[in-house]
C-alpha cells in the first residue's frame, strides 16, 4: 500500500508507511490512520485546548526541571505574547506517560492488588496449618529418625523440600489455570483500562509465578518444620508430649484466627463495593434509559464545508431514521449522555446594572425540536423548544434546574438572558424553560449544570451528532435498519458508536463492577479457606483428643456438653479473628475510598452482614468435628488405650 492514494474527508493523502502489528498509540488507542498536524489559525483551534504533547527528556533530566523549563517558555509564549486571552497565574505540568495512562485506573488496580495479596497470605496460612496438622500425625515417624541418628538439620530439609515440591506442583496447576483465568479477566475489564492487548500470561509472567510459589514454599514451610524439629524422641516414642501438643493447638490456632481476620477484611471490601454498585443503579440518570437506541454520525467531506450542507445532511438522516420500521421517535443532539462526551462552554448571565456579570461553565446541548420529550427529561418550568424555534426567530434556551438553582437561587429564570460561549457582541439567548438534571459525565460525578438550544441556532452547525431513537421493541434489534437508513441519505458517512443507552449507563459503571467481581471471587476464596482452616484445626484437635473425650463420656458428659466443648472452641477462634479483622478492615477500606459511591467505608450493614456470614460459616466448620466428637463410643476408646 506504500504510495498508494487514500481519500480521508475528500482530500488525497499519500501512503509512506505502515506500522508494526505490535504498535499501539497508547495516547488514542482507536486510531488506525496518523497524518500531519496541519490547519489553519483561522479554523478556531489556534488555542490547542484539543492537543496533547509528548515529548522524550534527555537523560538526567528530571521532571521537576523539565516542569520549570516548559513554563519558562509557556510564560513567554502565552502571557506575553497573547496577554488578553491567558491568565498570568496559568501553569504548566509535565508528567511521566506511564502514570498519565494508569491515573484514571490506578485506584482499582491497586485495590485488586492488595485483594491478591490477602487472599495469597490466607492460602499460605491455611497450607501452613495443614503441614502443622501432618507434622502432628507424623511426630512418631520424626522421633524414631531422630532416635535413629537424624540430626535436626536433616528433619527440616526434608520438611522443607516436601514444602518446596508442593509449592511448585501447585504453582504450575496454578499458572495453568491462570492462563485461562486472564482470558475472563480481559473479558471483565473496563473499556479504559490501558494496554489492554498486552495482559497476558507469557515467559516472563510465568517465571515470576514459578519463583513467587518457591520462595512461598520456603517460607511458609519453615514453621512446620522448625515445630517437627523440636520432637522429643523420648516423648513421642512413649506416646506423645502434651505440651507439644498443646504448642501445635495454639501455633494452629493462631493460624485460623489470622484467616478469619483476612477473610473478613475481603469480605468487608466486596461488600462495599457491592452496596456501592447498588446505589449507583439507583441513581436517577435524569432520563428514560429504556429502549434507548444511540449512534454517532459525522459529516465529512468538502460537501458540508456549507452550514446549510450539514443542517440537511442531518434534518434527512433524522428523517430517515424516524421511518424506519420499530422506531418510535427519534431526535438529534450534540452530545450525548453517558457517553464520554465532554461539550462545555461559559454561561454568563445578564445581571442588574451594578451587580458584576457571573459566569459558570455548563454543559451545552444543540438539540433537535422534540428531542427533551424524546428523552423523557421532565420540564419543571416554562415550556420546551419547538419547530418555531428556528435561526430566524430570536435564540431561546433551556436550562437546567441545578444552573437555574445555582444563578438565581429560587428566584424565576424565565426570561433572564444568557450567553453561551462565543463573542460577546452575539445575541443572548432566552431562557424559556427549566428541565431536569440529567446525568452526563457518568452516574457518580454530581455536575449537571446544562444549557439547551435548538441544533440552528448555534453560531457554526456540528459536524458531529448524536441519533437518539426510542424504539416500540428491543431498540438493539432496530440498529442495523437504523444505520442503512442513514446511509439512504449518504453512504459514505461514518456511524459509529451503537449502543443502547442502558449499555452506555452500565459502561460507567464498569470500573467499579470489574473491582467487585474480582473482590467477591477473592472474599469466596477466602471464606472457604477460612472453614477449611477452621474444620481442619477441630478436627485435628478432635483427632488427638480421643481419649479425653472417651474419658469424659464414661464420666457422664452428656453429647450435648461434649457438642458444646468443641464448637465452642471454633466459634472463639471465629471471634478473635473478628475482632482482629474488624481493626484490618477499617484500616484497608480507606484504600477503597476512591471506588465507593454513597457509602460510607464504615458502613455499620456491610460490616454487620460479613460478621454474621462470618460466624454461620464458621458455626457451620465447627458442627462437623463437633458432632464426630460427640458420637464417639468411650468403651471403644478406652479399650484401644
Amino acid at each position: 500500500i506504500v504510495g498508494r492514494q487514500v481519500a480521508l474527508d475528500d482530500n488525497s493523502y499519500q501512503v509512506i508507511g505502515v506500522m508494526p502489528a505490535g504498535f499501539e498509540n497508547v495516547l488514542s488507542p482507536a486510531a488506525d490512520i496518523w497524518s500531519p498536524l496541519q490547519y489553519g489559525m483561522s479554523e478556531g483551534r489556534a488555542w490547542g485546548h484539543h492537543l496533547r504533547t509528548v515529548g522524550r527528556l534527555r537523560g538526567g533530566v528530571t521532571f521537576a526541571q523539565a516542569t520549570g523549563e516548559i513554563n519558562a517558555l509557556g510564560r513567554s509564549v502565552l502571557t506575553e505574547q497573547h496577554p488578553d486571552s491567558y491568565d498570568p497565574a496559568t501553569r504548566f505540568e509535565v508528567t511521566s506517560l506511564r502514570d498519565d495512562l494508569a491515573r484514571g485506573i490506578k485506584p482499582a488496580l491497586l485495590a485488586i492488588m492488595g485483594g491478591v495479596i490477602l487472599v495469597l497470605v490466607i492460602a499460605c496460612v491455611n497450607v501452613t496449618n495443614l503441614l502443622l496438622a501432618r507434622g502432628v500425625q507424623r511426630r512418631g515417624e520424626f522421633a524414631l529418625r531422630t532416635a535413629l541418628g537424624a540430626g535436626r538439620g536433616r528433619l527440616i530439609r526434608q520438611l522443607l523440600t516436601e514444602s518446596l515440591l508442593l509449592a511448585l506442583l501447585g504453582g504450575v496447576v496454578g499458572m495453568i489455570v491462570a492462563t485461562l483465568g486472564v482470558r475472563a479477566l480481559v473479558a471483565l475489564s473496563p473499556p479504559g483500562l490501558p494496554r489492554l492487548g498486552a495482559i497476558r500470561v507469557d515467559g516472563p509472567v510465568f517465571g515470576f509465578g514459578l519463583i513467587v510459589t518457591t520462595l512461598i514454599g520456603l517460607a511458609f514451610g519453615l514453621v512446620p518444620a522448625l515445630q517437627a524439629a523440636r520432637s522429643g524422641p523420648g516423648h513421642d516414642l512413649t506416646g506423645g508430649s502434651s505440651r507439644l501438643i498443646g504448642g501445635h493447638h495454639r501455633t494452629r490456632g493462631a493460624l485460623v484466627v489470622a484467616e478469619v481476620g483476612l477473610a473478613l477484611m475481603l469480605l468487608v471490601g466486596s461488600g462495599l463495593l457491592l452496596r456501592s454498585i447498588e446505589r449507583l443503579f439507583a441513581v436517577s440518570v435524569g432520563f428514560d434509559a429504556t429502549r434507548l437506541l444511540t449512534m454517532q454520525v459525522l459529516a465529512s467531506g468538502h460537501r458540508f464545508d456549507a452550514d446549510s450542507a450539514r443542517y440537511r445532511f442531518f434534518d434527512e438522516a433524522l428523517l430517515a431514521i424516524r421511518q424506519v420500521p420499530g422506531v418510535a421517535d427519534a431526535a438529534l443532539t450534540s452530545q450525548l449522555p453517558l457517553s464520554g462526551d465532554v461539550d462545555e462552554y461559559g454561561a454568563v448571565f445578564e445581571s442588574a446594572p451594578g451587580k458584576p456579570v457571573e459566569g459558570y461553565s455548563a454543559f451545552r446541548y444543540a438539540v433537535s425540536p422534540g428531542y427533551v420529550a424524546m428523552m423523557g427529561i421532565p420540564l419543571r418550568k416554562g415550556r420546551l423548544l419547538d419547530e418555531h424555534d428556528g435561526a430566524a426567530t430570536p435564540p431561546v434556551a433551556l436550562i437546567s434546574e441545578s444552573l437555574a438553582r445555582l444563578k438565581f437561587q429560587g428566584a424565576d429564570p424565565i426570561g433572564a438572558h444568557v450567553r453561551l460561549g462565543g463573542s460577546p457582541d452575539s445575541p443572548p439567548y432566552t431562557i424559556v424553560g427549566v428541565v431536569g438534571d440529567v446525568k452526563q459525565m457518568s452516574l457518580a460525578a454530581s455536575r449537571s449544570e446544562a444549557v439547551y438550544i435548538p441544533t440552528t441556532q448555534w453560531h457554526s452547525p456540528d459536524f458531529v451528532m448524536s441519533l437518539v431513537m426510542r424504539a416500540w421493541g428491543d431498540a438493539a434489534a432496530v440498529a442495523p435498519a437504523a444505520r442503512a437508513a442513514v446511509w439512504t441519505v449518504d453512504k459514505d458517512q461514518p456511524v459509529v458508536r451503537i449502543a443502547t443507552m442502558e449499555n452506555l449507563r452500565d459502561a460507567t459503571a464498569a470500573e467499579r463492577r470489574f473491582v467487585m467481581v474480582l473482590f467477591a471471587a477473592f472474599a469466596i476464596v477466602a471464606l472457604v479457606l477460612a472453614a477449611a482452616g477452621i474444620y481442619g484445626v477441630l478436627s485435628g484437635s478432635v483427632t488427638e483428643r480421643t481419649r479425653e473425650i472417651g474419658v469424659r463420656s464414661a464420666l457422664g458428659a452428656s453429647r450435648a456438653s461434649i457438642l458444646s466443648l468443641v464448637a465452642r472452641q471454633g466459634m472463639t477462634l471465629t471471634t478473635l479473628g473478628v475482632v482482629l479483622g474488624l481493626i484490618g478492615a477499617v484500616l484497608a477500606s480507606q484504600a477503597l475510598a476512591t471506588l465507593l459511591f454513597g457509602v460510607s467505608r464504615l458502613d455499620p450493614v456491610t460490616y454487620v452482614g460479613v460478621i454474621l456470614l462470618l460466624l454461620i460459616v464458621s458455626a457451620i466448620a465447627s458442627w462437623v468435628p463437633a458432632w464426630r466428637a460427640a458420637r464417639i463410643d468411650p468403651a471403644i476408646t478406652l479399650r484401644a488405650e
